[in-house]
């Protein structure tokens, strides 16, 4: 009885594990924004992410992804640092930005939207994020590019010199 039990166990968390995806080190997040009319390109690291894509079942697909605000990198310490500061991302209060999905539907091909609820510092906001999605046996590969106004998010203030729309764009390689 004992093995039926064990063998039981072994079987249910194999079926779990094999829904569930580590994201790799081969993703990145990247964001562009125009400064004096000229883009300022950066990226944010950290990126954890709790992966349950199924494109033959949209429904039960669920994404939830954090990245972390001390990773954001311009390649201009006194810039990052001004960006991590309260009038920007507030990195003391607010540490991560979180991804979480309402929804998926499949366009034609690889092509998917999903609609997520974006969370910077204490606003939540949902979004629409095109997306193509490959799945290559034992890793399956996201990448999407989306728009956001910066002011919806409280990053920043009105600027005459720095654009409000910022564009992230994501590259996410998941291992089943």
């Amino acid at each position: 009885m004992m093995k039926k039990i064990a063998l039981l166990l072994l079987l249910l968390s194999s079926i779990a594990f094999t829904h569930a995806q580590t994201i790799t080190n081969h993703s990145v997040v990247t964001f562009k924004i125009k400064n004096l009319g000229i883009y300022t390109n950066g990226t944010i690291g950290g990126l954890h992410a709790d992966v349950h894509f199924n494109p033959a079942d949209l429904t039960a697909s669920t994404l939830t992804a954090s990245v972390e605000v001390n990773t954001l990198n311009t390649d201009n310490a006194d810039r990052d640092e001004h960006l991590k500061s309260e009038s920007f991302f507030d990195l003391a209060k607010y540490p991560k930005i979180t991804l979480k999905s309402v929804s998926f539907k499949h366009g034609s091909g690889n092509n998917y939207t999903g609609v997520f609820d974006l969370t910077i510092k204490d606003k939540t906001k949902p979004v629409e994020i095109p997306f193509t999605y490959v799945d290559k046996g034992n890793t399956q590969t996201f990448s999407g590019s989306f728009k956001l106004n910066r002011r919806d998010f409280g990053i920043g203030g009105s600027s005459m010199i720095m654009s409000d729309e910022v564009i992230i764009s994501i590259s996410a390689e998941a291992v089943k």
